[in-house]
């Protein structure tokens, strides 16, 4: 599967986003070692801090298929979430603090570092890097003794 058709993929699951409040739509996708794809989509409450991220979503999704560790590249796009469902946009998004650690802790697991594409709405402004860049220094099983 090529960087393009994760990012499509995050894309279609963005416009199942639940974001009344933000109105900011949020997909990812994670592609598995064995080449399947997890989405998740934003999922927000108005108990704001129970909402769940796109990243966070398709993790446990893919948690709950025993798959956790098979994660090897992340695609995160975001943005203003228009009347037809579509997102809007021209800024590559990132995933937030919590989500980089969740992420490290799948890279953790698996023992690789996993690629994150951040794309932008449109998907014309893509930045790839390892997840070791984006959370230096990152807290993980092994500082627990957990390999």
């Amino acid at each position: 599967m090529t960087r393009d058709q994760l990012i499509a993929a995050a894309k279609a699951a963005a416009a199942n986003a639940h974001a009344p409040y933000s109105r900011f739509g949020v997909g990812a996708a994670l592609l598995l070692d064995d080449g399947r794809v997890v989405t998740g989509t934003n999922f927000e409450n108005a108990s704001y801090g129970l909402t769940l991220c796109a990243e966070t979503v398709a993790l446990a999704r893919a948690n709950c298929e025993g798959d956790l560790r098979r994660v090897v590249e992340v695609a995160v796009i975001g943005g203003a979430l228009q009347t037809d469902g579509s997102i809007a946009g021209g800024d590559a998004i990132y995933p937030c603090g919590r989500c980089r650690q969740m992420i490290h802790e799948a890279a953790s697991l698996g023992g690789r570092d996993i690629i994150v594409h951040c794309s932008s709405a449109d998907g014309a402004v893509v930045e790839s890097h390892r997840m070791s860049e984006l959370l230096p220094h990152a807290f993980g099983p092994g500082d627990l003794g957990v390999e």
